[in-house]
Order: structure tokens, then C-alpha cells, then sequence
């Protein structure tokens, strides 16, 4: 998980802003760039083997959890490196909305300049855990007002928040052909533009319209894709496709 300030990875703004540049960076953009790092417990797991060689350039600021999933020669070589161990044990909540709730606490106390908060992994494996990662993308609605993204593989998902029109970037040459917005929450009243498949205040809602496997509206390679509008009174999940490159 990366705090970071000025982020290129995505670009959500309100419909009169006009600075739409961004851009899907990998793990080696972004953990040197953030101000702020952080494992969730079995996360320091991956980011150990994912960096295997180069560890003492990607050490986190501090790993959080009930220290359940977290391999004991991991932990011990974190620890070694004086990366903070933070034990949470409460189980009612995941260890990804409790790190999440150290890292927003921390950027307040800072007073860090972020912009994005991005958490790579969540989205892969089993399904009550991809869930669970979604689910705390509600609790960061009253944890934060920074946008929280999540992104694994070829997947990014972002929930936007009710009452906004969001404007989203989707031409900076690292989208993936598909798009969704999912009602998980309840019912939700949709308008959208820059979609092939559009919603004119249409109720998305499990059992009736789900907006899923969607696409851009056709546009000229030379000019770029539109941004895509989405207003919506509930929360709504938008999930898109990026390419690694």
C-alpha cells in the first residue's frame, strides 16, 4: 500500500478540472516515489519475493496485522531492517482496512501532502477475499476522502463515492478493452457518458442491470478517448482493465 503525492496511476477529478493526466505505474515506480509504505500482514510475503535481490530498495514503513499469514523468516528479516511491526489484533475487521486506517492516521499526523493511496493485490485468488478487499474500499469512505485504488494484474477498481460527477481519465494508452460498474452496495440511480454502453439515470442493482463487460465509445486513435463521466447516488464500483507495460 503507497501513499503518494502527484500520482501518475490514475486520474479521477470533478467535471470542470482540466488536469487529466495519468497514467498505471508498476511497483518499481511506485514504492521508491511514495511517502508512504506499507505491507497488510501476508503481503510482506509477496513483496519479499517480488523484490528478492534489490530488498533494501523496497523496504516498507511499516508492516501491520495479526501477524497470522506473515512468514517467520520474512518478518524476521523486516525487522532487522527496522521496518515498524504493528500487531492488530482485532478480527472483526481485515488487515487491509487496518492498515489502511495506520497509513490515513499517519499521512493526518504527518501532515503528508498525498493524493492517492494505491494498494496492489486483493483483486486475485479466492473470491470472499477479493470481497473483503472491495469492503474496504466502504470503509475508507469514513476513514479518508483521498481516493483508495486497488490494482492486481490487469485489474484496477476504484469506488466512487455518491453525489459526485467523476471524470475519469481513460486515455493514456494503458487501458485494457473492458470497464464495469457494479452496484455492490444496493441499488443505484447511473448516468454515464464516454461508455459504448451508456446509462441515462438508470438503477444498476443486483438482479436486474449490472454494467458489466462494457467498453469506450469509438474514437479516433489520433484524438484520444474521452473522458468517461459517471454521477451516481449510491456508491458505485468502477472496475477497468489496464495493460502492463
Amino acid at each position: 500500500m503507497f501513499a503518494l503525492h502527484r500520482s501518475n496511476v490514475y486520474n479521477d477529478t470533478d467535471c470542470d478540472t482540466n488536469d487529466m493526466e495519468g497514467a498505471f505505474t508498476p511497483l518499481d515506480c511506485l514504492l521508491p516515489s511514495a511517502l508512504l509504505r506499507a505491507c497488510a500482514d501476508g503481503g510482506a510475503n509477496h513483496l519479499y519475493n517480488l523484490t528478492a535481490g534489490r530488498d533494501e530498495s523496497f523496504l516498507p514503513d511499516y508492516i501491520s496485522g495479526d501477524f497470522d499469514s506473515i512468514k517467520p523468516a520474512v518478518k524476521a528479516f523486516y525487522e532487522e531492517k527496522d521496518c515498524k511491526l504493528i500487531e492488530t489484533a482485532d478480527q472483526d475487521l481485515t488487515d487491509f482496512t487496518k492498515c489502511l486506517d495506520i497509513m490515513v492516521t499517519n499521512i493526518r499526523e504527518q501532515k503528508l501532502q498525498v493524493d492517492t493511496i494505491v494498494t496492489l493485490g486483493g483483486l486475485a485468488g479466492r473470491l470472499d477475499q477479493t470481497m473483503a478487499s472491495v469492503e474496504t474500499l466502504f470503509h475508507a469512505r469514513s476513514m479518508t476522502d483521498l481516493p483508495v485504488l486497488v490494482i492486481q494484474g490487469t485489474s484496477l477498481a476504484y469506488l466512487l463515492r455518491e453525489g459526485r460527477c467523476h471524470q475519469l481519465n481513460v486515455s493514456t494508452g494503458l487501458e485494457g478493452e473492458w470497464c464495469s460498474l457494479i452496484p455492490v452496495g444496493g441499488p443505484c440511480l447511473t448516468h454515464t457518458t464516454g461508455l459504448k454502453w451508456n446509462l441515462d439515470n438508470q438503477v444498476l442493482e443486483f438482479g436486474k442491470l449490472v454494467s458489466t463487460s462494457n467498453t469506450y465509445e469509438p474514437h479516433d486513435p489520433t484524438e484520444g478517448r474521452k473522458p468517461v463521466t459517471v454521477t451516481a447516488d449510491k456508491p458505485l464500483l468502477w472496475s477497468m482493465g489496464i495493460c502492463m507495460k
